[in-house]
């Protein structure tokens, strides 16, 4: 079983997606494959409602203030006895396409109301883990984000993406304090601990003294679907050119949250130092602390004159988008000239993997895991310094020898992150955890009769 902590954002995050490879390469390798989410709705005895609340979990009902107040004493007074984790029946009456692609591949899935937030409630006050039970406990639980949760009857394992709000505090708004003692009670009452790259994993034992033979890096996969990764480019380029009127393979691209750790301020900055007429799009969600990353876009420096036949347009040098669905982010990502993601720090960084995988070059910091996980496929740079990031800027728009050139050895660095690679590594783990794991019935039956596992591929996600 794994949990569905970011799975239920209605944006996805990069920890969302490793939530939903999880899920579908557990499935791959024979294992039976369950889903603990903790939304806001409200419980109910009626399996129809639970369906609804589980796609809609915001509108299907609000209990009046004071019950909530007399439900939230409850579960304080309560929650050291922990909360039972009810099944969510999909049945298919609630239609929920445009969910699909959000979803991780389950044998079952189960929900405690309000899950997340009663954990961290508890573990302020009692400074331990919240219980869950189930009616058949899972042999194995993998949290995928370090939360104050145990499975009742189960072997309880975290993954630790990165431990950024120590090492850039400046960066994050948690309470400190409240998250080293998280993270210190997990590393004491872990059966083991889960990482993404060799630098998360050297952050755990170097700022905690934790054997690193208690911990396992797999890394992570990309695995985008063919009908995107594969669109004809000539598809690729009306659709960029249509959405956004954007030229094709014409303006440089970061994806990603809009935070600090992100440094889009100094992208934006040495960007405008480099004084190159191809435009910058950033997409991204706004985070927090967004005011100073952002300043320079209400100057009129990131606006200019562009003549077109007889008519004089004023266009803004640097175009920030919200949120694209993954299909046209795809696009976005292939119609680039490059993709720039200069971060302050990372425990993996998803963004290089993914335009690697897509045939785009990266521009990469020298921190955090990036450098480990672009190899020499991306052009890094000093994440601090705006000269060097106006110079490196400047030298990937101007140098098709040099894009060219990232592109191949992008290629062949995102190959040692393929989803085989990444199975394998996951499924002697687990071995290692869980020798006799439960099989998932369907896939054990089609191994049985034909000698091979039936592998869900990332075509089948997108569905």
């Amino acid at each position: 079983m794994i949990d569905g902590y970011n799975l239920g954002l209605e944006t996805g995050t990069g920890v969302a997606t490793y939530a939903r490879n999880l899920s579908y390469e557990l499935h791959n390798l024979g294992y039976r494959t369950e889903v603990l989410y903790g939304g806001r709705a409200a419980p109910s005895t009626q399996q129809l409602l639970r369906e609804i609340a589980f796609f809609d979990p915001s509108n299907v009902g609000e209990a009046p203030r004071w019950l909530e107040f007399l439900r939230y004493v409850n579960e304080l007074i309560h929650s050291p006895a922990g909360v039972r984790a009810k099944p969510v029946p999909i049945t298919g009456k609630v239609i929920a396409r445009t969910y699909r692609s959000r979803m991780p591949y389950y044998d079952q899935i189960s929900s405690v109301p309000d899950l997340w937030s009663r954990s961290y409630r508890h573990f302020a006050i009692y400074r331990n883990r919240m219980t869950v039970t189930l009616r058949h406990a899972p042999k194995l639980m993998h949290w995928t984000y370090p939360l104050p949760l145990r499975m009742a009857g189960a072997r309880n394992i975290y993954t630790i993406h990165d431990l950024v709000p120590l090492r850039l505090p400046y960066t994050t708004l948690d309470n400190k304090r409240r998250y080293h003692r998280l993270v210190r009670m997990l590393l004491r009452r872990a059966d083991h601990i889960v990482t993404v790259s060799e630098t998360s994993k050297r952050d755990i034992v170097d700022l905690f003294g934790y054997p690193e033979e208690r911990i396992t890096n797999t890394y992570q996969a990309v695995d985008i679907p063919a009908k995107y990764a594969e669109k004809p480019e000539e598809a690729v380029k009306r659709e960029v050119e249509g959405t956004f009127n954007l030229t094709h393979k014409g303006y440089l691209l970061y994806f990603g949250a809009i935070e600090p750790k992100k440094n889009i301020g100094r992208l934006i900055e040495g960007y405008l130092a480099s004084q190159i007429k191809t435009p910058l799009v950033i997409i991204g969600k706004l985070a927090w602390k967004t005011d100073q990353e952002l300043k320079l876009l209400n100057d009129s420096t990131i606006r200019y004159l562009e003549q077109v036949d007889t008519l004089t347009y004023t266009r803004n040098r640097v175009l920030r988008i919200d949120y694209a669905p993954f299909p046209l982010l795809v696009s976005l990502i292939r119609g680039a000239k490059a993709v720039t993601f200069p971060s302050l720090y990372e425990g993996f960084g998803l963004p290089v993997l993914e335009a690697m995988r897509l045939g785009t070059p990266v521009l990469a910091s020298t921190e955090g895991a990036l450098p480990e996980v672009a190899g020499d496929a991306a052009l890094l740079i000093d994440p601090y310094d705006t000269h060097a990031l106006a110079e490196a800027i400047r030298a990937l728009d101007s140098n098709a020898e040099l894009r060219g050139d990232l592109v191949q050895r992008g290629s062949r660095q995102a190959d040692l992150y393929s989803p085989e690679r990444y199975r394998a590594r996951l499924g002697e783990m687990y071995r290692r955890l869980l020798p006799a794991g439960e099989r998932s019935r369907a896939g054990a039956e089609v191994e049985a009769a034909t000698g091979t596992p039936v592998l869900a591929d990332a075509d089948q996600r997108f569905r």
